[in-house]
């Protein structure tokens, strides 16, 4: 079974299951446990504040959200983007409406990113909400203590505050210019001596003497 939580409402439609077992074999455990608590927070969170939203979609979203950080990246781009990428792929093989698979695609392109989210769709809110639950900070009344023992009980931890920068860090590695994602640059600031972030006012100021110059 792809959600063995009785409280969760995830949907165990067809598309819904596959897109679980994805995830669950392309990622690291702990990445895969982070999804899916992910897309259970994400899920009570848009029932509980009574929003219209299509439970399929956003589970899609939110469980395929990290496919930039698995085996399938090509590191080419920020991982944000490729996750987008892969996350489309798979869905428009499974039949999902255009409509939905742009909605998914925007929802995963975004989920790093601040205040954007949070204006466009429901889903693509929502899945920002759950990501941001499961990484910061987890309501107080979000959940009752039996059910949010059981979430991390079918999804454990497992050490993923380390987990985390490691595969960021990995990506960078393997491609420097994936550090136009914040996240990734976050994770290098404070793990990769040598890393220098991009600075838009500084690259102003080198330009002074040469507007015409490429970066």
């Amino acid at each position: 079974m792809p959600n063995t939580l009785k409280y969760s409402n995830l949907p165990d439609s067809e598309l819904c299951v596959a897109a679980i077992e994805y995830a669950r074999n392309v990622s690291e455990p702990s990445l895969f446990h982070h999804v899916m608590r992910s897309a259970i927070f994400a899920d009570v969170i848009g029932r509980k504040r009574k929003m219209n939203f299509d439970p399929e979609v956003l589970c899609a979203a939110t469980v395929l959200h990290d496919l930039g950080l698995t085996k399938l990246a090509a590191v080419e781009a920020r991982f944000e983007v490729e996750g987008a990428d892969a996350a489309k792929e798979f869905l428009v093989k499974r039949g999902m409406s255009e409509r939905n698979v742009e909605i998914v695609w925007e929802a995963i392109a975004l989920h790093t990113t601040a205040e954007i989210p949070l204006r466009r769709s429901p889903e693509v809110a929502l899945c920002q909400m759950g990501i941001v639950t499961d990484l910061l900070a987890i309501p107080p009344d979000l959940m009752t203590a039996e059910q949010l023992d059981g979430t991390f009980e079918t999804y454990p931890w497992l050490e993923f505050n380390d987990a985390l920068p490691s595969i960021l860090v990995g990506l960078f590695n393997k491609n420097p210019k994936v550090a136009s994602s914040n996240a990734v640059a976050d994770a290098c600031a404070l793990h990769v001596p040598t890393f220098k972030r991009f600075n838009f006012c500084e690259h102003l100021v080198s330009k002074q003497d040469k507007p015409w110059g490429t970066l």
